[in-house]
């Protein structure tokens, strides 16, 4: 077959579009093909159907025809629906917690911070990207960190007590990372690694972190940890939990590295050490950038699950969401409202969670047209 006779290459939507019979035609089709191509999928479907009759119009009644938005108090939610002035009227703490009200000009500053380093990082046309990802793991945290804890610089001192909601949340995932990948990926290097020791102790830092259930690391960070430091000194509570999670997702993140260093070949690093490169050269510009790349869907993978997973910071004290809703559910001039400030916990964590999907998605496109060589 010559290049001119050869098929066009279509999507798979395409089908669902084009050709003869119009796109109601293509519909009918595609539906008969995938959801009524058998008994068993016709019975299949029919059943999601009914599913979806019964459960769609209540929840969408609860949610909206008869939910409450307007209003300052619970004995304005006289209807059936969802009270939504119990999120509204505690969208604050949900937020960003006690943070003092006069000094969120320093929040909205740290978030602003956030985008400046992230846009550069985030764009694909960006030059010396590394560079600008060093600077968003090292210097932006810094400089968020003065902004809001204050002390210097005539910032008044903000207490990390009054930190909480989805603020906490963020930093708490943010500085983790931070840290972990970095660990990480010298954990998964020290596990390759042909000296002994660093094999050995790399081994046992991965298998042991990850042999010990999360919940177990923060009550020992909260609970055990000040008891081993000297007499009069204190770490803050925030500080250590930060660290717990680091040490516990950076043994996760060795693991998900060194699938990815798995995955290069070892020809390529015998190329590189024939042109005279030392191992310290091999590593980070030849193996490192192709194992990273196999591996961003579990490193995005292991940062959703941490997300989620800073809402275990409550059993220590710490009022992160899930901790500020179920405060806000334990005021007598709110109770019975559990449904809506769970459901709005779990859209809030869903949309974070999707947001940071997405863009992985997007990542591994543009990894694969680049190894493909499209454009």
């Amino acid at each position: 077959m010559t290049a001119e006779n050869a098929p066009a290459a279509t999507s798979p939507g395409d089908d669902l579009l084009d050709g003869p019979g119009g796109g109601p035609a293509r519909a009918i089709d595609w539906l008969r093909r995938n959801l009524f191509s058998s008994v068993t999928n016709t019975l299949l479907t029919l059943l999601v159907l009914v599913f979806l009759w019964f459960v769609i119009p209540p929840v969408f009644n609860w949610f909206f025809t008869d939910a409450t938005i307007a209003g300052s108090s619970r004995a304005d939610c006289t209807g059936d629906g969802a009270c939504w002035v119990f999120i509204k009227q505690r969208l604050r703490t949900f937020f960003w917690g006690h943070y003092p009200e006069d000094q969120l000009w320093r929040l909205a500053t740290a978030v602003g911070l956030m985008i400046a380093f992230a846009a550069p990082v985030m764009r694909e046309s960006t030059r010396h990207r590394g560079l600008f990802v060093f600077l968003l793991l090292t210097l932006f945290p810094l400089l968020a960190g003065v902004l809001l804890v204050g002390g210097v610089a005539g910032l008044p001192y903000v207490d990390s007590d009054d930190w909480g909601g989805l603020m906490l949340c963020i930093i708490i995932s943010f500085l983790t990372v931070a840290g972990a990948i970095p660990l990480g990926i010298l954990l998964a290097l020290g596990r390759r690694s042909q000296l002994p020791v660093m094999r050995i102790f790399s081994i046992g830092f991965i298998e042991l972190w990850r042999g010990v259930p999360l919940l177990t690391v923060l009550f020992m960070s909260a609970v055990m940890v000040p008891l081993f430091l000297p007499y009069g000194v204190s770490v803050n509570r925030l500080i250590r939990a930060i660290v717990a999670f680091t040490l516990f997702n950076a043994a996760y993140m060795a693991e998900t590295v060194r699938g990815g260093l798995q995955g290069v070949s070892e020809e390529q690093e015998e190329a590189a050490y024939s042109l005279g490169l030392k191992w310290w050269q091999v590593q980070a510009f030849v193996v490192l950038p192709q194992a990273l790349r196999i591996v961003v869907p579990g490193i995005v993978n292991n940062i959703v699950d941490l997300f989620k997973d800073t809402s275990l910071v409550t059993i220590i004290g710490l009022i992160d969401l899930l901790g500020a809703v179920n405060l806000a559910l334990k005021d007598p001039a709110w109770l019975g409202l559990a449904k809506e400030g769970y459901v709005f916990t779990g859209i809030v964590f869903f949309i974070c969670c999707f947001s940071m999907s997405s863009y992985s998605r997007r990542v591994e496109r543009r990894i694969n047209r680049h190894r493909t060589g499209e454009r």
